[in-house]
């Protein structure tokens, strides 16, 4: 079964509630949708981290709009942590990955009124078995030996995690699967503990 490319691309369509036609409900999404772009990038060898900063390491064009527009962005700046590279341009990444998906026919975006009143979008994935692929992928990043583990599946539960999808993993399965999704953490480099930070501010920030 064949899956998007992108890591944001997968974990936009892991994000879409099936019942509810709405993606990334209940998470920090936009959030999540640029750690992932981050984490990408970083486990495709573009970025790497050098003393908490995300700093380009190799500069050559991804074919990914998305991708591509963040490492130029990082390219033409001083070394940054990550956090600050989660925090920034998270609508318009959400709408620019959603987007893609539509165009390259994975989902369906649809306008919707609420109670006939307030203005939506209904999201829904085109092809059920391509959400099911993603989430066994999942499961078997969570369960497979840890050799073998691709990087970019290694990406995706990391970034799942921090972002506490719980349409994917809840707090049960991230309490059981707490080892592993550590060690799958650490080999997608510092952009999960940089997510969750991002969380927790803006938690913060919404409480205060």
């Amino acid at each position: 079964m064949d899956v998007p490319g992108s890591l944001p691309q997968r974990v936009f369509l892991l994000a879409c509630h099936p019942e509810k036609g709405r993606a990334g409900v209940g998470t920090n999404f936009g959030a999540m949708l640029r750690a992932a772009v981050l984490a990408d990038l970083y486990v495709r060898g573009h970025l790497t981290d050098e003393r908490g900063r995300a700093t380009v390491d190799v500069r050559h064009p991804c074919n990914d709009p998305v991708l591509d527009a963040l490492l130029e962005e990082i390219s033409g700046s001083r070394p940054r942590k990550w956090q600050f590279w989660i925090d920034r341009r998270q609508r318009v990444t959400v709408s620019t990955v959603r987007e893609q998906l539509s165009d390259g026919g994975w989902i369906r975006v649809q306008p919707h009124r609420i109670l006939g009143l307030f203005p939506t979008t209904r999201v829904t994935v085109r092809d059920p078995r391509v959400r099911k692929e993603l989430l066994g992928r999942v499961s078997g990043a969570l369960r497979s030996p840890l050799g073998r583990v691709t990087p970019a599946d290694a990406a995706l539960v990391a970034v799942v995690a921090a972002g506490g999808l719980s349409l994917v993993l809840d707090r049960k399965a991230r309490r059981v699967h707490k080892r592993r999704i550590k060690e799958l953490t650490e080999l997608s480099g510092p952009v999960g503990p940089a997510l969750r930070k991002s969380n927790q501010d803006a938690a913060m920030a919404a409480a205060g």
